[in-house]
């Protein structure tokens, strides 16, 4: 099974030489492969190669996971840390978690360790995100946790409907559009830090725009995650692919969460 995803291919190699070394690949559905029969030597039986690949199971069971490590630490950050304190908290933990997103990203190796400690950091910074807002728009944090959600679950009913499809012009596309995006609230990021206002994040038309632009990407990421989701079972790759698989979807419902909790800010603050 091809891929255009490049981050794939390379994993679906390394997926092909674990095969050939005696482990077969999922099945249609997902299930767990027949590993295959070795020779024995010196008279003993050789023991079958302990590696599973991936299934959808496993992508929900990280992906809950996941999920449960960063309300864990984002409540724990929102009572332990002190007011005085919230700004540099989410500063220090956003700088952590851009290094460990593109470590995780970029890297050829599936390591669940990087993983949690991301869910771990971004739960500080989810929760000290949410404190400030929470402090200034009372029950907004409520409001945009049950919108975020709301978004994944009809994008996944959506996906699995075939009303959308990651065709590879849509995935390009998609791509393409997300690093620009990237680029952008980066620049805007270290902008703002010297005291330079873009007009992106100060409530004004262009703000609104903007928001809105980054709430439908981030919707629409989501497709991409099933797709490599799909993609991996497909491919066979090794079960602990699945972190990166739920690492994917945890970005797209945070970066998700974080647009809608700014976008409801800016309309409380017009009232």
């Amino acid at each position: 099974m091809k891929t255009s995803n490049p981050v794939l291919a390379r994993l679906g190699q390394a997926a092909e030489r674990e095969r050939s070394a005696g482990y077969a690949p999922a099945g249609p559905y997902g299930q767990p492969g027949i590993p295959q029969q070795y020779p024995s030597q010196a008279g003993y039986p050789a023991a079958p190669p302990t590696v599973a690949p991936m299934t959808v199971d496993d992508v929900v069971v990280k992906t809950v996971a996941l999920l449960g490590i960063l309300g864990i630490t984002a409540a724990a950050a929102w009572v332990l840390v002190p007011d005085a304190l919230v700004s540099t908290a989410w500063i220090g933990a956003l700088a952590v978690t851009l290094v460990l997103g593109l470590i995780i990203s970029f890297s050829r190796m599936a390591n669940p360790a990087l993983v949690i400690a991301y869910a771990v950091v971004e739960g500080v910074l989810v929760g000290m995100i949410s404190k400030a807002f929470e402090s200034a728009y009372d029950g907004i944090v409520l409001q945009a946790a049950v919108a975020s959600f709301g978004i994944f679950f009809v994008m996944t009913m959506l996906y699995k409907a075939k009303f959308i499809r990651a065709t590879p012009v849509f995935v390009k596309g998609m791509t393409a559009v997300i690093t620009g995006l990237f680029a952008v609230m980066l620049i805007n990021l270290v902008l703002a830090l010297f005291g330079i206002n873009t007009g992106l994040r100060d409530g004004s038309p262009l703000a609104i725009g903007f928001s809105l632009v980054c709430i439908v990407v981030a919707s629409l990421s989501f497709v991409l995650s099933f797709k490599e989701i799909e993609d991996g079972v497909r491919m066979g790759l090794p079960q602990r692919y699945s972190w990166v698989a739920a690492f994917g979807i945890l970005v797209s419902l945070v970066w998700l969460y974080i647009e809608i909790l700014r976008l409801l800010s800016y309309f409380q603050g017009d009232d």
